[in-house]
């Protein structure tokens, strides 16, 4: 029987290569396929609507591939999520409340990272559980639809522990990440 993983566990040589070119395939042109400029528009209105029910932060992220240097030391989907996390500043948000929806076409992998403040309302079962319904969407097809869907669940949960201030307009409210999705 043979195998293409190496005596230490890793991926073999032809698992490596394949994965370089699934992540070369995949480019802008594959996540605007999955997202034309309508879909992302949409996604962007409804994160700032999102947004004016509670005083959390959304980042959508839809990266077609890994950068070269990821795929080279065999990173993760959620090794980039959380540099990703990082650099969109989801991190940075006052109470700490910031939430990234990751989605990695080449690898179909999904992730949802949560900075501290909210993440210590929430067990990992439930982002487990939430990133596995966005997964039923995504294997029919339904990029939009199930971005849409944890962004609804994600929006409950924000409402559920940092609602909105009564008596404060949205347009009032400080918005301190962009709401239209990032496309790499």
């Amino acid at each position: 029987m043979t195998t293409n993983r190496s005596p230490a566990g890793r991926p073999g040589l032809i698992a490596r290569l394949a994965r370089l070119w699934r992540h070369r395939w995949h480019d802008d042109h594959s996540v605007r396929r999955l997202l034309p400029p309508e879909a992302v528009e949409r996604l962007g209105w409804r994160v700032a609507a999102s947004e004016a029910r509670h005083t959390g932060q959304v980042r959508i992220c839809v990266e077609a591939g890994l950068p070269w240097s990821y795929i080279r030391r065999g990173a993760s989907a959620r090794d980039r999520a959380v540099t990703l996390f990082g650099k969109l500043r989801v991190w940075d948000t006052a109470q700490n409340n910031g939430v990234l929806i990751y989605l990695l076409v080449a690898d179909h992998a999904i992730e949802i990272l949560a900075d501290r403040g909210i993440d210590a309302h929430v067990d990992a079962a439930e982002w487990a559980a939430m990133t596995q319904r966005m997964k039923g969407a995504f294997r029919e097809g339904r990029f939009e639809d199930g971005l849409t869907q944890a962004l609804e669940e994600v929006s409950a949960l924000l409402v559920a522990h940092f609602p909105a201030e009564e008596g404060t307009e949205a347009p009032r409210r400080v918005n301190e990440l962009p709401d239209l999705p990032v496309l790499l």
